[in-house]
């Protein structure tokens, strides 16, 4: 299978079917795919209603966590049930159009993919958020820039596409996913940057507010340069690129 589609969900009942029909009607084209929708462990129906949805989307698979555990947690469940060697990301609170996942996965389902490219990071234009949300997140992403020098403008966005085998390699810990161009770069691997688009909310409330990620996010920001700075120098060489390279040599 070539593309796994891992989407977080925590009581996202009034955006499963939406969803998942907007998905299905954009990746048409997207041969060898599934989508995996994580329950982080939602007190509504999310679940039911994506089980009731299995039927008539046999690609639609479902993983649950008991209890809630956070984006990040339910994000690298999703990867680690999924079968394909991309994955791409969105949030499932509707705002990630769906119409963006092909123009994200691109760059890595093409038969001329770098072998050293290892994410496709999404960068939001004209958000549809609060203007304190806006503010808060300009700030954070300036902050992160500043430390991390990741070069890029926006963390914050869902949309991404990566190598399933190099996003397991990665440290885990819990609000990891807003720190990955960091942490790809830091092993090694080149991330390219692709504009999306953003809209409203289109159910449901925010799982956050601007308190709770910057009290968090102060302690991630300084884990994180930690783990860079003490970040492996080398990356191993893959032995089937360098056998095709000598093959390409000679």
């Amino acid at each position: 299978m070539q593309l796994s589609i891992v989407i977080p969900m925590h009581n996202e009942a009034e955006n499963v079917s939406a969803l998942v029909r907007e998905i299905d009607s954009a990746c048409a084209g997207l041969p060898d795919k599934e989508l995996i929708l994580v329950d982080d462990g939602s007190s509504d129906d999310t679940a039911k209603l994506i089980r009731a949805l299995q039927d008539e989307f046999p690609w639609l698979r479902l993983v649950q966590h008991p209890r809630a555990g956070g984006q990040s947690a339910a994000v690298h469940s999703g990867v680690l049930a999924a079968r394909g060697q991309v994955i791409c990301t969105l949030d499932g609170d509707m705002q990630n159009p769906p119409s963006e996942i092909p123009k994200l996965v691109a760059p890595l389902l093409a038969a001329d993919a770098p072998d050293d490219l290892g994410l496709v990071a999404g960068q939001r234009v004209k958000r549809q958020d609060t203007w304190s949300k806006k503010i808060a997140s300009k700030l954070a992403n300036g902050l992160r820039a500043w430390m991390l020098n990741d070069h890029t403008r926006d963390t914050g966005c869902g949309l991404k596409a990566f190598r399933r085998d190099a996003f397991l390699r990665l440290p885990f810990f819990n609000h990891m996913h807003r720190y990955l161009p960091a942490l790809f770069a830091r092993d090694g691997w080149q991330v390219a940057h692709v504009d999306v688009s953003h809209r409203e909310r289109g159910g449901g409330t925010s799982k956050y507010n601007n308190l709770q990620r910057a009290l968090v996010g102060i302690y991630d920001l300084i884990g994180v340069a930690w783990l860079i700075r003490r970040a492996k120098t080398v990356r191993p060489v893959d032995p089937a690129a360098r056998d095709r390279d000598e093959g390409t040599a000679a």
